[in-house]
């Protein structure tokens, strides 16, 4: 009977039916699964430690910006404590209820992913309202109802039996949020002229960031969940690179990594520019020479 429960539940996943039980049972999470785990832990989990103690140190001396930050980072650290217990083969009464953190953790990081894309908004869009009204009271409320929310809507699908289908469709909706963010920080950029310039190569790097890590890391499982004929082999495994994708956005997002970034490729520019010029003068030289 266990053969034949193994078997079904294999077939299921072949034909994208994504059933939470198949990822319920460590005994028959896919290879490539188990490599992604161990890749996404060894690279961020020390990483997000010290990127949250350092925001942490920044939040203590009342900086406001890195609260979404924090709890998008924790939302990532809930993410790679469930991927860490499920490779030490728990027993399967508590796989239910690591796989319903971890589903919750990833939940609460797209509502952060939002939060980020939206304050770089307000800021390039709406600078002096946004900066009259920011507050550690308001950031602390959003970020309680992003939890909230991330909480009720995975029990509530849990509870109803409702699979894989209505997250995809809720994932689905900060979508056209994030690209609002980026449509509108470009053509707010000239208006903004309290925001230097080195702030806004920060605000457009960072929201470029979020929409490309949506892009690329949940799309290809909301795409699988929806479409039946969806050939791509596991998209879940996208989704567990979560973590990583949000710690490359929490080094752009720190001040002077785009400088230091655009700065190497300016100087990648012109080496080459000489190089050419160099090259064209010496042909030059050759060619008066043969005269």
């Amino acid at each position: 009977m266990e053969e034949l429960h193994s078997n079904n539940t294999l077939q299921n996943n072949s034909s994208h039916d994504y059933d939470y039980d198949y990822y319920h049972d460590y005994d028959f999470l896919p290879f490539e699964l188990k490599i992604v785990y161990w890749i996404v832990i060894v690279i961020c989990l020390p990483l997000i430690i010290l990127a949250i103690y350092y925001l942490y140190y920044l939040v203590r001396h009342n900086h406001i910006a890195p609260i979404y930050v924090i709890n998008l980072l924790i939302s990532d650290l809930i993410q790679l404590c469930c991927m860490a217990t499920m490779l030490g083969e728990p027993k399967l009464d508590w796989v239910s209820i690591i796989f319903l953190i971890h589903l919750i953790g990833i939940m609460a990081s797209v509502g952060f992913m939002v939060c980020i894309s939206l304050e770089r908004y307000l800021l390039i869009a709406w600078p002096l309202w946004y900066r009259s009204r920011r507050t550690m009271k308001v950031s602390v409320v959003v970020c309680v109802v992003v939890w909230v929310l991330a909480l009720v809507v995975i029990c509530s699908d849990i509870l109803s039996q409702g699979g894989p289908m209505p997250i995809a469709v809720i994932l689905l909706l900060p979508f056209p949020v994030l690209i609002f963010s980026v449509v509108g920080i470009f053509k707010g950029l000239s208006a903004a002229i309290s925001v230097s310039s080195e702030e806004k190569r920060r605000i457009v790097g960072a929201t470029i960031l979020v929409l490309l890590n949506y892009t690329l890391l949940f799309l290809p499982f909301i795409i699988g969940t929806i479409t039946p004929d969806y050939t791509m082999t596991d998209p879940l495994a996208f989704i567990f690179f979560n973590p990583l994708g949000d710690l490359v956005l929490y080094v752009f997002m720190r001040k002077g990594a785009i400088d230091k970034i655009l700065a190497s490729l300016c100087c990648c520019k012109m080496e080459t520019q000489q190089q050419q010029t160099i090259a064209v003068n010496d042909d030059s030289m050759r060619t008066v020479s043969s005269v």
